[in-house]
């Protein structure tokens, strides 16, 4: 594995580089004049709701993933199963309908599956991005409900420096090390990085779970067979000239990790496993996953006129195994594969941008093909190809310095060829036995015409944005050809190959006000989905599980997010912010519900307090509220409403001319037991992990 290989050379871009690029700043700052007018320049360059947070946000924030790093951002939510695995979503919208953009590259993992989590090393990105809403204007298909832009091409202004960082947590025992190198001789540059993590079986605030009315004992109140490990590496080699900027990047990803042994099925009680002999060690049922990117970039710059083109390869390869046991008419396998996803992307883009007096003129035409293979002898997903292509154009307009539009437009077509499956054992059907037929070979063509608009005014104290677009995303594979069971998230699910394109229409809005010592902001935002698709729960089971299948209804989603800063005096800083989020679906089935797993309202309130010279050490007490959730779709449950208590401090240290970074945070402070309602592990009556108190130290060279 790459990962491996790069062990050895360590990792990401150091702390010399801050100052290469203004968009390096957080927009979270605001104790000096020059932090408020990068914010209010960022704020500037888009009409649509975002937010951007740079690498100290990132180290004094980190948790388990990337993703519940991340998940203190209004709007930002991470769905959770393991202790090692999550998945971002956007005002409540996740999976293919936002897109993870890594460098300029859409990420191209199985982001369609409920237990799968990013393939990316947290500790390598040096800024993030969150694009709320429709975006499908620059990014294509699946930024449907936003983006999460990730940076990690800074280029290094330094001959050579680097961090190396070492981190643990209580909970899950987690131990890890990180290490990022970096250099610049003339106009050559690289940069490497390594992240290497261990964790055992991490523990819930209960002693047992019911599943299917069958008590569960935990031993040591922990989730057995959670453990996992992870291995991530990259290096990238660049030039950086007066008019041209290149680089290449290859980046390896490899995680293995656990399923919680009881989550899988009653067999476990037949299993000859003793899943209580280690915390640490990883038993059937597990997951590896290993993903593979290339990334070569070309900008040109001349004047007024910008030129860039990337080209990527991923490959996503995916393999899920479990005890061989035998299930209605299959017999018995041979062996503990279950389920393997070998998907291979290529993609290219290029974009062109031009200053011609008050306008900016951008423009771009992007191309992707995946080939995706399966194996294994249980079925979800079938093998599939696809092929898409998307053109767009967009213009900005500057009225004057303080007032600008923007509009534009984007058309794309989408092939997906979809290959048929039959189970590889016979099943009786009236007098005869056949190999049941699970997808239909079928081939779907798909067009779409997008567009955008929006206006952006500044003044002293306030900010305006309005944006209103369409986006439509494309149905996936699965989507359209599954048939079989998901263990793992105890349910068996039904495509539907007649599912059209869905589409989105959406007006948001942000208003920010900022007098002296105080930072208002309030994003409201309505959608509308004409066809909007989802996993509709039944009453009836299948093979035991209780049957899900897919669907389309007209969707109508509202809400809001609200955030208030106050700067009591140098030291102190007081905070709050909430959202909320209303939907309901106007036809089908389930007409005048709301959507499965819909997110509850909450409140997050903290009180910083900054120490030290320099103001380089803080402490802060925070409170995360959730609102019980009883708006729900049948035969779901509602879920009661909880609060928890967190505690984080850093401090940054100065040993000679190196920079030592130390951050601790304890989560959950108070060991509560709670369940959070966008949850799969809540099914099986699975609270969330118990306390967590984990540490960082990082050495800056």
């Amino acid at each position: 594995m790459i990962a491996t290989i790069l062990t050895a050379a360590l990792v990401t871009c150091s702390a010399g580089s801050d100052n290469a690029d203004l968009a390096d700043s957080t927009i979270m700052l605001q104790e000096v004049s020059v932090s408020g007018q990068r914010q209010r320049d960022y704020q500037m360059r888009t009409s649509q709701s975002s937010i951007q947070v740079n690498r100290e946000f990132l180290r004094e924030n980190l948790a388990g993933s990337l993703m519940q790093t991340l998940e203190g951002l209004p709007g930002v939510k991470a769905m959770s199963i393991g202790s090692g695995q999550s998945k971002p979503t956007i005002r409540g919208l996740g999976f293919n309908r936002m897109a993870v953009v890594e460098d300029g590259v859409k990420h191209e993992g199985q982001q369609w599956g409920d237990d799968h989590g990013l393939e990316i090393d947290q500790f390598a990105i040096d800024r993030a991005e969150v694009i709320k809403g429709p975006a499908a204007l620059l990014y294509g298909s699946d930024a449907i409900g936003g983006v999460l832009n990730l940076f990690s091409n800074h280029i290094p202004t330094d001959s050579f420096a680097g961090i190396l960082q070492l981190f643990g947590s209580s909970n899950n025992e987690q131990l890890g090390v990180s290490a990022k190198v970096g250099g610049r001789k003339d106009r050559w540059f690289y940069r490497a990085n390594a992240t290497l993590i261990d964790y055992a079986d991490y523990r819930v605030p209960t002693d047992s779970i019911q599943y299917y009315s069958y008590w569960i004992h935990l031993k040591d109140q922990r989730l057995r067979n959670t453990a996992g490990c992870e291995r991530d590496g990259s290096l990238m080699l660049g030039y950086a000239g007066q008019k041209v900027l290149t680089s290449v990047r290859i980046s390896d990803s490899y995680s293995k990790s656990g399923f919680f042994a009881n989550a899988h099925g009653m067999e476990v009680r037949l299993s000859d496993i003793d899943y209580d002999r280690s915390r640490r060690d990883i038993d059937l049922p597990y997951q590896w996953v290993n993903h593979l990117k290339v990334l070569g970039q070309t900008s040109w710059c001349s004047g007024d006129t910008d030129v860039k083109l990337n080209v990527a390869y991923q490959n996503n390869l995916r393999e899920e195994l479990s005890e061989p046991v035998s299930h209605g008419y299959m017999p018995t396998p041979d062996d503990p594969l279950e389920r393997r996803f070998d998907k291979h992307t290529g993609s290219a883009l290029v974009a062109l941008r031009r200053i011609i007096g008050n306008h900016e003129l951008r423009s771009g035409l992007s191309a992707e093909y995946q080939h995706n293979r399966c194996g294994g002898w249980g079925f979800i997903l079938p093998d599939f190809e696809t092929a898409t292509t998307g053109i767009y154009f967009m213009e900005r307009y500057t009225l004057r310095k303080e007032l600008f539009v923007n509009a534009g437009v984007r058309y794309d077509y989408a092939r997906t060829h979809i290959h048929s499956y039959y189970d590889w054992f016979k099943t009786p059907i009236g007098l005869d036995s056949v190999y049941v037929m699970r997808s239909a070979e079928m081939t779907r063509r798909f067009h779409s015409l997008t567009w955008s608009a929006g206006i952006n005014y500044a003044t002293e104290l306030w900010t305006l944005k309005t944006n209103v677009g369409k986006s439509f995303r494309v149905p996936i594979p699965k989507e359209m050809g599954a048939d079989g069971i998901n263990y793992h998230i105890f349910r068996y699910e039904r495509g539907n190959p007649q599912l059209d394109p869905e589409e989105s229409y959406q007006i948001d809005a942000s208003a920010s006000y900022d007098p002296k010592g105080w930072h208002f902001q309030v994003e409201p935002y309505l959608n509308y989905f004409p066809n909007y698709i989802y996993l509709s729960p039944t009453s009836q089971y299948v093979e035991g599980l209780q049957l899900y299948h897919y669907t389309q209804a007209r969707v109508l989603r509202y809400g809001l997010e609200a955030l208030v800063n106050y700067e009591i005096n140098r030291r102190w800083l007081a905070e709050l912010q909430g959202e909320y989020l209303w939907a309901r679906q106007q036809s089908g089935e389930k007409k005048g519900y709301t959507l499965p797993f819909s997110i509850p309202w909450s409140i997050d309130t903290a009180l910083k307090y900054r120490f030290g010279r320099r103001n380089d050490g803080f402490v802060r007490v925070a409170a995360h509220i959730v609102g019980q959730q009883d708006e729900i779709v049948p035969p779901e449950k509602p879920t009661e409403g909880y609060w928890t208590l967190n505690l984080s401090a850093g401090k940054q240290l100065h040993v000679g001319k190196q920079k030592l970074n130390v951050a601790f945070q304890a989560n959950n402070l108070l060991d509560r037991r709670y369940y959070d309602h966008t949850s799969y592990y809540r099914l099986i009556d699975v609270p969330e992990p118990g306390r967590n108190i984990s540490a960082t130290v990082g050495l800056e060279f």
